[in-house]
């Protein structure tokens, strides 16, 4: 009796503590779950990616990201890597139901003995567990924070498939080297795919799961190989590989292979502004954190032509505007290699080196470097030199080093191995081992563009000699006086209008009344010389201003301005002459697209940098090209017709218009102030551009399929100055070697294409000195395009375009000057 009642009242104590037990669970998921985070939001949730920047060609250029992460999903993770992240991390996780209560246990009573000696504990946390953590609750340790993490994981795994647990889980940990997820990791330890890892390569990243600061590959090398051959043995245990594989993978070398430098190309100027397109159109946050995939129009080697060109050409001018001095002097030379490997490397350097002045010879400058190596720069290296003096005026030849140079310079220098020849047709002799030509980065600057001018995309651009130093555009930011580049849109107004390249314009004197108290402009030609009635060519060949300011007040400004409006040059343009001989101001990129809708045959066009933009599932959420083309939506090729794009481009100009343009410009290579372009021997046009003092200066130039065009000047307006050797700084001294060597590259091996003539176009043979149909009798003859029964006639009278007497704003009223044919110019 007394054993039933015992029975009774222990059964009755039990129930006691299981009701009490039940009752306290309950409170506790009450109390500790009534205000839990959303865990719902976990199946659409969207983890942070990293956006990554393509060329045109496909190759990656640059990311942006607040976390660097590579979204991969579930089904494309090798299941090499779950497998060494379950064996790891949770052995049960696709047996339990969010915690695991074996873990659970074996981990109190491991923690009991760990108490007892002071021991720091084990963690017993599933994955489920670790993503509820991670993306819902803190990392706070309290046993509060472990109750939620436990609700939350019994929740999750009822609102998640396992495999959007685990794919949150590889996809979201940081796991060091600035790497969020395993596909990052991969890459930025190995530099593979996560398909390329070798089983020791897995397992280590694997083991970085549990604390990427405690086994890091270099600093704690030890560590690492430990819980990384702690992680192989647990895969073989787990029977995710044999005994042979393990031993092989324990036997590998942690060898860390740095991510190769995907900024392979110096397109900074272009990446910035692209990311600035990119953030207007979708935001900052979309662009950092969405996983775009941005292809643009960049052509890498297109973009390294046109930087080399673009330093080149500012280097050059620079140089023949002599030395600025050291960049620094040392005054006491007992720890010169010390101080010189703490002094701080000029931003814009890219291949030269910090050296110091040791000695001095008459010919010979003995130089040191911070690594200890010496060399020497001869007198062939300093012969540019001359001290520059103010108002660009330069300073004596160097007869010895010690004209320029003091010991304890810091210099800037380059290595150099070959002797420039003395005098043209020598060869260049080599130098001597360890020889060194002095260098300074330029006070000038300017940018390159180039477009495709068929449909607009920017191909290569830079902004600057270095964003390093300034990361001000050039090429689209600033806003600069064309000069005579402005000039072939005067003249395709004027042909719209029905005059031809052949039409006689007067070259005289030019005086304007601008009104009571204002001085009277009287533009001058850059020789200072008249030249009487000359051809329409001529005015854009030899880029006569006198010829240019008398043909817009014949065709009124009123017309001009709407042309530079439709061609996006300068909008709301001042109805002013000075207008016609590019006293507004416009970017380079607006100019040169107006160039290639010349050469496109008067076709509107719209720079574009970004040709797609792809979501983080590969969705196409823009696309710069509009066009549809219904019969491209092929799987297979079955024999059918190619499928034509429409061309939808509006027509801005007649195209024989533009042609006759295109035709004038290719007479200032061959023949005018761009002639030293014609060396290169391919199809080429363009036009020179200089502003007052020789401030800006510019040249546009294409051929049938491919346009560039260069700006050059101080960064704030002052003169570029005269050329030692004599003359103004200007366009064709200092813009044109630019686009001239960036072409010769470009063209290289390329077949000669020659411009596209419309079909209503005449190409008729011309007397360039009367403008009227040449003769046997005849010596300066060239090909001109007419339209259809606009070519002179072989006798007759000349019209000359005069327009001294012209209002502005009166569109009749037109004077012309009749001359005998016989008359020649004058």
């Amino acid at each position: 009796m007394r054993l039933v009642k015992l029975f009774l009242f222990t059964l009755s104590m039990l129930l006691f503590i299981g009701i009490i037990g039940a009752g306290g669970g309950i409170y506790i998921l009450w109390n500790y779950g009534k205000n839990l985070p959303d865990y719902k939001q976990l199946s659409s949730y969207q983890l942070p990616t990293t956006t990554r920047i393509h060329a045109g060609d496909g190759r990656l250029i640059t990311e942006y990201a607040s976390q660097k992460r590579i979204f991969v999903p579930i089904s494309s993770i090798p299941r090499e890597i779950i497998n060494a992240v379950i064996a790891t991390e949770d052995k049960n996780f696709y047996k339990h139901h969010g915690i695991d209560p074996i873990a659970l246990t074996r981990a109190v009573i491991d923690n009991i003995g760990k108490y007892i000696q002071k021991k720091r504990f084990v963690g017993a946390s599933t994955i489920t567990q670790q993503v509820a953590k991670n993306f819902l609750l803190t990392n706070e340790a309290s046993l509060e924070r472990k109750i939620k993490e436990a609700i939350l994981a019994f929740r999750i795994e009822r609102a998640l498939s396992k495999d959007r647990i685990l794919e949150l889980y590889l996809n979201e940990s940081y796991l060091g080297y600035r790497s969020y997820g395993v596909a990052a990791a991969a890459l930025n330890y190995f530099n593979k795919s996560l398909d390329e890892l070798t089983t020791a390569q897995v397992a280590y990243l694997a083991a970085l799961l549990k604390a990427p600061s405690n086994y890091h590959p270099v600093r704690k090398y030890d560590a690492a190989i430990r819980r990384r051959n702690w992680v192989i043995g647990r895969m073989e245990k787990e029977g995710y590989i044999d005994a042979d594989t393990a031993k092989i993978a324990i036997a590998e070398k942690l060898e860390i292979i740095p991510r190769e430098d995907t900024s392979y190309v110096n397109a900074d100027y272009f990446i910035e502004e692209v990311r600035r397109k990119l953030v207007k159109k979708f935001s900052m946050n979309q662009v950092n954190e969405g996983g775009l995939s941005v292809r643009t129009s960049l052509d890498p080697q297109l973009q390294i032509y046109a930087q080399r060109a673009l330093r080149n050409g500012l280097e050059a001018y620079d140089r023949r505007h002599g030395y600025r001095g050291a960049v620094a002097n040392f005054a006491i030379l007992d720890d010169w290699q010390n101080e010189l490997s703490q002094f701080k490397m000029l931003k814009g350097v890219q291949d030269w080196q910090l050296a110091i002045i040791l000695a001095l010879d008459k010919n010979t400058a003995h130089i040191g470097f911070k690594d200890g190596n010496v060399g020497e720069i001869p007198m062939p290296e300093l012969l540019w030199a001359r001290k520059a003096l103010k108002n660009q005026q330069l300073g004596n030849e160097i007869k010895q080093m010690s004209d320029i140079f003091k010991v304890g310079d810091v210099i800037l220098t380059q290595s150099v191995t070959m002797r420039p020849p003395k005098k043209d047709g020598d060869k260049p002799t080599p130098y001597p081992p360890h020889s060194f030509g002095l260098r300074q980065l330029p006070v000038v600057n300017g940018a390159i563009v180039v477009l495709d001018p068929h449909s607009g995309r920017v191909l290569a651009m830079s902004g600057g000699y270095s964003f390093d130093m300034s990361q001000f555009n050039r090429a689209i930011q600033a806003q600069r006086q064309p000069g005579s580049a402005f000039k072939p849109f005067v003249y395709l107004t004027a042909l719209d209008k029905g005059y031809t390249p052949a039409t006689m314009i007067l070259d005289a004197p030019f005086v304007l009344n601008q009104g009571h108290g204002l001085k009277k402009w009287k533009p001058a030609n850059y020789s200072k010389k008249f030249y009487g009635p000359s051809p329409m060519r001529i005015g854009i060949e030899k880029s006569r201003n006198l010829m240019t300011v008398r043909l817009a007040q014949a065709i009124g400004m009123d017309a001009i301005v709407k042309t530079a409006a439709d061609f996006n040059i300068i909008k709301n343009m001042p109805a002013q002459l000075s207008m016609a001989l590019g006293a507004g101001e416009v970017n380079l990129l607006d100019l040169t697209a107006g160039y290639a809708m010349l050469v496109n045959g008067g076709k509107k066009i719209t720079p574009s940098m970004i040709d797609r933009v792809q979501n983080h599932k590969g969705i196409t959420i823009y696309r710069s090209d509009k066009r549809k083309c219904d019969d491209c939506q092929v799987r297979h090729w079955e024999g059918q017709k190619i499928p034509k794009l429409p061309d939808n481009r509006q027509q801005l100009t007649d195209s024989a218009s533009a042609y006759q343009v295109v035709s004038m410009m290719e007479g200032v290579v061959q023949r005018g102030t761009g002639r030293r372009i014609k060396s290169i021997g391919k199809p080429l046009a363009g036009k020179t551009g200089t502003s007052n003092d020789s401030k800006d200066t510019w040249f546009i130039g294409f051929t049938p399929d491919l346009v560039a065009g260069v700006f050059v000047g101080m960064d704030q307006p002052v003169s570029l100055g005269t050329q030692p050797w004599g003359g103004q700084e200007t366009g064709s001294s200092v813009a044109v070697p630019i686009f001239k060597q960036f072409m010769e590259l470009a063209l290289a091996n390329k077949t000669a294409i020659p411009f596209r003539t419309p079909p209503n176009v005449q190409m008729v043979r011309i007397d360039a000195d009367s403008g009227t149909l040449a003769t046997a009798a005849s010596k300066n003859i060239f090909i001109e395009a007419f339209k259809p029964g606009t070519a002179p006639s072989i006798d007759g009278d000349i019209l000359v375009i005069d327009g001294s007497d012209r209002d502005n704003n009166n569109d009749s009223d037109i004077r012309q000057i009749t001359v005998e044919a016989t008359s020649g110019l004058y």
